[in-house]
Formats: C-alpha cells, structure tokens, sequence
C-alpha cells in the first residue's frame, strides 16, 4: 500500500497539470475569438457562428460574450450570443426567460439590419412557443420567419437551413394538432432541404419527426425505420439529446408492439440520460413512457408513481401535451382499480388541456397561416425568377458581340488545330510509309533472294525433283507473304509463325537442313485475334542464323517462345545456341567487308510506332548465354503490348 502512494499522487499531480493546461488553452482560445470579433466585427452569421460555436454551451462565457458586444455595439455578435444563451434556457424547459432572450435578440437583429440573424431569432422564438404547446404565436413567428427566408434573393446556406427550420416547426405544430398527413408532407420538405446541406442533425430531426407521426398514423414498423435512421444520425453527431429523444421513442413503439423486453432498455437509459441532461421536457416523456411500461407489466403502483411525478413537471413548466398525456393514462389506472372519483378528476384535466389545443379556431388559424406563407412562397419565387429572367437578357444582349467573335476565334483556332493535326499525321504517315518500305527492302535482301534460288537450283541439277518443287513451293509462298505483310501494318500471330516457319524452312537449305527450330506458343494466346507488327520477327532470326549459328559447326538450334507472362503484353523469346555476340564480333572485325545490319533499328522504330495504340510501350532485351562460364548462344526477348481474348490457339513446330 505505501509502494502505491507516491504512483497514485503522481497520476493525481498529472492529472491536475493536463486539466490544468486543457482550461488555460480553452480558455486562450475564447479570447482569442472573442478578440477577433470585438476587433473586426463580422456580419456573416457563419463567421461569428465558426468562432463563437465552441462554447456556446458555457453559459458563462456566453454572458460575458453579451456584456462585451453590447459595449462596443456589436449588433450581430449580440444577437447570436443571445439566441445561444436562449436556447441553453430553452433546454432547461425555462421557455419565458427563452422567449425573452430571442425576442432581444431580434431587436439586435432589426437594428443590425442582418435578415440570417431575424430568421434565426423568430424560428427560436417559434421553438420555445411550441415547446409549451401555444399553437398561434408559434405558427406567427414560424410564419414570419419564412416571408423574411423567402424574400432573400439570394439565400445563402444558414437562410436556406432556417427554411428547413420553420418547415419542421410547422410539421410539429401539424403534430400536435393531429394533421399527421399534413405533418409529414411538411417534414419531408424540411429533409429535402437538409440532405442537401448534408446536415446530419437536421436529418435526424425530420426523420423522427416524421416515425412519431407515422406511429400516431399506426404504421409502427415505419415508424421504428425513421426512428433508427435518426438514432444512426445522432450517433454520428454525438448528439446526447439526439439519443434521449431517439431512445424514448424507439421505447414507445416496442410498448405498442408489446415486446416489453426491447422496450425496458430503451425507456430506462433514455430516462437516466435526460436526468443528467436536466431536459425536463424529455424527463417527463421518459417518466411518461415508463409509465405506460409498468402499466403494461402490471406493475401498477410504480406506474402511479412515475406518471405522477410526469405531471408534476408538465405543470410546473407548462408543457400541455405532456400534461394531458400522463392525466389520461392515470384516468385509466384509477378507472381499472374502479377509484372512479380520481378518474373522473384525471380524465377532466386531460380533455380541458387537449381542447386548448385541438380547437376549431386554432386548425382553422394554422390551415389559413399555411395557405399564406405557400403564396408567399410562390409569388417570391415568381419574383426572383422574373429578375433571374432579366438579368440574362441584359447579360445575352452585353455579351452578343462578344459571344460573335469568340466564336469566329475559336473556329479559326479550330482550323489552325485541324492544320497542324493533319500535318502531323502525314508526317507520321509518311514516317510509317518509309519504315515499311525500309522493311520491305530489308525482308527482300537480294543476297537471300539469290541463295535461295541458287540453293534450289543446285537441287534441280542433282536431279532433286521433288526437293527442288518443294522448296521452290516454300519460297514462293514467303515471297508472296512479305509482299502481302509489306501492304499491312500489323498481322495476326498466326500469319507471323507461319511466314517465319517459311523462313527458316528456306535458309535451312543452305544449312543442309542442321538447324533444329521450333515455336512454341501459350494455350491462354488466342494467335487468330492476337496481332503484332508484320514481319517484325525475321531481322531477330537472320541475326541468330548468320551472326550466331553459321560459324558453329553442329548442334545448330532455334526456339521461339510465345508467352504471356503479364496482362498487357505478349512475351516473344528467339533463342539460339550460338557462338554469342562476342564472338561473332571477333569474326565479323577481321572481315575486310563489313555488314551493318539496319533490320533491328527498323523494326524498333516500327514497334515504337505500333506501340503508340497502347498505354504500354514495347520492350526489347538481348542477353547473352553462358554455360560453365563459355558463352553458348544469344536470347532476344520482346514484349509487345496487345490485348487479352485467351482463347484455345494453335501450335507450331518445324
């Protein structure tokens, strides 16, 4: 125990610092925004609204905001310090000194000439009216609110927000009334509005507003999808009151549903967090709610207790519904235990309370007031459309000659860009042309043409008939492929194989037939779809021949390798068994004639240029071989990027 002491003192003495520290630092910052807007005096509500918003459940800092704006007569920054400390009274059921702080607030308002701060004032007066249940001044200042709303040309967003306001006010006055239908049409506008905003706060209000009348309608699982969908918005908020209001009516609607087991929870917290809030006006729902649930578990004398103790806050601060809700359900407990007498009385004080509200005069009032403010709505909107309408008409004529020549500017840019298009496509054109033709004369070297046709007559003069009708068969099919390949600027992978096939099968003659060559190809290639660049495959096997196979004296071998080892691209390997590149360098250096081959930098440019159709360029790698440290032949490796169609394809072998 004494090896603790110094731990816990040392968490105690930590704890005071961080506090400490967490106080001196929100405190630093109210004066700083307090500073700032004794200073600079802004008129935008979201101005003063941003700063001010942090402490605006600190009733202390909020008067101290008063007293400092009223003596530098900052009429706005008034106003909005006096609607919050309004709406803090307003949450402690203490509505009078609520509607007298509004009130006060509007006449800082109207001095301040700032119709975002007058819309805001009438709707929080309008709150707490409705809040007591006093339908006409209510409806007045709800009313009110929205000519002022509906006159601003140009709403900005805490305008367009206070709409939404006034319309769920209305809705709840509906409410109250018993004009379900009537409430939800209104509700519905007000979450049009809100889901707009993205105010998530605002969703969760309309959406349980609009579960209480769909439950009052008797459409209970309607009403518990509106009541959760609410619980979800408040939870993203934070909302404790969200939570309270949310609770007791998800409590409300298992009580009707009879599942006494989901109710119990939902009643029982909703009442602890609205103790803590000191909300009365949720306090006496939850007592109320309660009520009705031991009414229901047969727990009579709990349920007196707790519908009592409802009333006796409805009364002490005026909420009527409340008032005639808890009398009625106590009317029926004394009625049930035939304690006819206290009935009666309980049953008396509910009807009186209800008629104050449900008059003749107050439905006839509201539907006249509602009528009202949708003209008002709709000849604003005709106004601010004719001025819209105006104002273009004025800005079309302004701009007629401008909109004239931006238009002959950018048809002559279009021409200039149609030019320089064109020109770069012959160009380019023009380019392609040229490499196939480079190409063409390339696959038609006359010294193959001449070897091949010598080699074919060495077979006729040896009396090889058949030999020299089959490689002379072979040879003009290769011909008439290159002219036909040299008139295309791509081929199939099939056509490609099989004038390669032709290919070697020709110089293989002059090879006495040595050489082993085989093309493999990837089942997943489909060859027919798959296409490549004409051609673009001989320069790689004229190098293998004649630099990497035709100075070794046997074991002479090539394989062409088709793969598709990435989604993009086709993978060719050409491998040989040579003497390697640096070998056959030695040899082609002691030549007093010496080759360049210009067949690979053809075919690069025209890879390059038949990669211009795809995201991803080609690739082109030579590597040399080696075996036990003694080179042993040349892999070329070219991807070529194409698209995917796998399907079942053909094979090729010598």
């Amino acid at each position: 125990m004494t090896q603790k002491l110094p731990i816990q003192l040392f968490s105690f003495y930590l704890l005071l610092i961080v506090s400490t520290t967490y106080s001196f630092s929100q405190e630093l910052d109210f004066e700083s925004a307090l500073d700032y807007l004794e200073n600079k005096q802004p008129h935008q509500f979201t101005q003063i609204d941003s700063l001010l918003k942090p402490f605006e459940t600190d009733s202390l800092k909020i008067k101290r905001v008063i007293e400092v704006f009223k003596k530098n007569n900052y009429n706005e920054g008034t106003s909005y310090a006096l609607n919050s400390l309004g709406v803090l009274y307003r949450n402690i059921s203490n509505y009078d000194r609520s509607i007298a702080l509004h009130l006060e607030a509007k006449s800082f308002a109207d001095a301040a000439k700032n119709p975002e701060l007058r819309i805001i004032s009438l709707n929080m007066i309008g709150v707490a009216y409705r809040r007591m249940d006093v339908i006409k001044p209510a409806l007045d200042y709800h009313t009110e609110a929205l000519k002022i709303a509906y006159s601003v040309i140009r709403p900005s967003n805490t305008v367009v927000h206070n709409i939404a306001v006034s319309q769920n006010s209305i809705g709840n006055i509906y409410l109250a009334l018993k004009q379900y239908d009537l409430a939800i049409n209104q509700f519905n506008k007000s979450l049009k509005i809100e889901k707009e905003l993205n105010n998530e706060l605002g969703l969760a209000i309309n959406h349980h507003n609009i579960g209480y009348a769909e439950e009052a309608k008797g459409n209970l699982n309607e009403a518990l999808k509106h009541f959760e969908t609410s619980l979800r918005h408040n939870n993203n908020i934070d909302s404790e009151i969200g939570r309270v209001i949310c609770y007791n009516s998800l409590g409300g609607v298992y009580l009707k549903l009879k599942n006494f087991k989901k109710a119990e929870p939902y009643i029982k917290v909703a009442l602890e967090k609205a103790l803590i809030l000191d909300d009365q006006f949720y306090i006496t729902s939850s007592y109320i709610n309660l009520g009705q649930l031991h009414i229901e578990l047969n727990q009579i004398p709990d349920a007196e207790t707790n519908l009592k103790k409802a009333l006796n806050i409805a009364e002490s601060f005026n909420l009527k519904s409340s008032i005639a809700e808890s009398s009625q359900l106590l009317s029926d407990i004394y009625k049930n235990s035939q304690e006819f007498e206290s009935a009666l009385k309980y049953y008396k004080k509910a009807v009186d309370i209800e008629s104050t509200i449900l008059t003749e005069q107050n439905l006839q009032y509201i539907n006249d007031i509602a009528i009202e403010y949708e003209n008002e709505d709709k000849n604003n909107q005709i106004k601010a459309l004719a001025l819209e309408n105006e104002a273009v008409r004025l800005r079309l004529e302004r701009n007629k000659s401008i909109l004239l020549y931006t238009s002959l500017l950018l048809a002559a840019i279009g021409v200039i860009m149609f030019i320089i298009h064109r020109t770069k496509a012959l160009k380019r054109d023009k380019h392609i042309l040229t490499l196939e033709q480079d190409m063409l004369r390339s696959q038609m070297n006359p010294h193959f043409i001449f070897n091949s046709l010598n080699s074919i007559k060495l077979y006729i003069i040896n009396n090889e008939k058949e030999n020299a009708v089959y490689y002379l068969n072979k040879f003009s099919k290769l011909i008439r492929k290159i002219l036909m390949a040299s008139k295309e600027k791509e081929t199939s992978l099939t056509d490609e194989l099989e004038t390669m096939k032709l290919y070697m099968n020709i110089e293989n003659i002059r090879f006495s037939n040595e050489i082993d060559f085989k093309i493999n190809v990837d089942s997943s290639i489909n060859t027919e779809i798959t296409k490549i660049p004409s051609l673009v495959l001989q320069p790689f096997l004229e190098n293998s021949l004649w630099h990497g196979l035709s100075s070794k004296p046997d074991n002479k071998k090539i394989e062409i390798n088709v793969k598709r080892k990435s989604p993009q691209f086709i993978t060719v390997e050409i491998i040989d068994n040579g003497i390697g590149r640096a070998a056959s360098k030695e040899i082609n250096d002691r030549k007093r004639l010496k080759s360049k081959s210009v067949g690979i930098d053809i075919t690069k440019a025209r890879l390059a240029n038949f990669s211009e159709s795809f995201s991803n360029s080609y690739t082109l790698d030579i590597d040399d071989l080696y075996e036990n440290g003694q080179p042993c032949g040349t892999k070329v490796t070219i991807q070529i990027p194409t698209k995917i169609i796998p399907v079942k394809t053909l094979n090729f072998s010598s």
